[in-house]
């Protein structure tokens, strides 16, 4: 396993630790300007991954670090790409469904993905040159990377031949253009299961063989995909954007995304 990819799970599951230790308090809710939730775990989690990536001599882009101007950003030929809890919202419902990313971008390509479960202890993470994606169940926020490879398991996709189709959704974005797109799959005479989860899970779900398809019809920024892509892409998966029908790119002057699809 590369060096990169260590420092990424071991600052994910450290970002686990903190966030785990404000999820089990009381803990305050602020909104920030683009009218998103933030916690102190977030905070935290961002300050824990910093230690871990600035070391490195690697750029960063994170969702909780002041974004550096476009006019440097461009000549960065690789970055991180990280969200310290994606998934805030879920966070603050308390359901279990948010995730620690932490991507590394070479050119606008995603090369090396981990996501980080912490109210289960699951971690997933790739290197897409490499072609494998694994998850790991781990006993501990402490676990050591021996004992993620220990208990690491293979992500693998279903090759779906049946006239059934698992659709991901969001908890909390299921939209009409996501509705349209099931509707458009009924029309071919598909019966369609809708399977719901919050943040970056979606994007392991279909990794792992637990759907087939995740349209997303509604905003999300780089650090929210950056991850899950190059763990999708490692298994084979395409993560295509609706409006350049090309994969979806990074460290663009304008950080949002495009809506896309993740598919075969």
């Amino acid at each position: 396993m590369n060096k990169e990819l260590q420092t990424a799970i071991k600052a994910s599951l450290e970002a686990g630790k903190v966030i785990m230790q404000v999820y089990d308090t009381v803990f305050d809710v602020e909104i920030k300007d683009d009218k998103s939730p933030l916690t102190e775990a977030d905070k935290k989690a961002n300050d824990v991954i910093n230690s871990f990536l600035i070391p490195t001599g690697i750029p960063i882009i994170s969702e909780e670090n002041k974004q550096t101007d476009f006019q440097v950003r461009k000549n960065w030929e690789t970055c991180w790409v990280v969200d310290p809890v994606d998934g805030t919202k879920e966070f603050i419902k308390r359901n279990g469904e948010f995730t620690v990313n932490i991507a590394l971008v070479e050119n606008g390509v995603p090369k090396l993905g981990v996501i980080y479960v912490p109210a289960v202890k699951t971690i997933y993470y790739c290197n897409v040159e490499e072609g494998k994606a694994f998850k790991a169940e781990l006993n501990s926020h402490d676990s050591t990377i021996e004992e993620v490879l220990k208990l690491s398991k293979p992500l693998q996709p279903t090759i779906n031949t049946s006239n059934n189709v698992q659709v991901v959704g969001s908890r909390s974005h299921m939209n009409q253009d996501t509705l349209d797109f099931v509707e458009s799959l009924k029309k071919d005479g598909k019966e369609v299961e809708i399977v719901s989860k919050g943040s970056s899970l979606k994007f392991c779900l279909v990794a792992e063989g637990n759907a087939d398809v995740y349209p997303r019809y509604a905003p999300t920024m780089e650090w929210d995909t950056a991850a899950g892509q190059a763990i999708c892409n490692a298994v084979g998966l395409q993560v295509i954007s609706k409006e350049t029908n090309k994969p979806l790119k990074y460290n663009k002057e304008n950080l949002l995304n495009s809506y896309f699809l993740v598919s075969k």
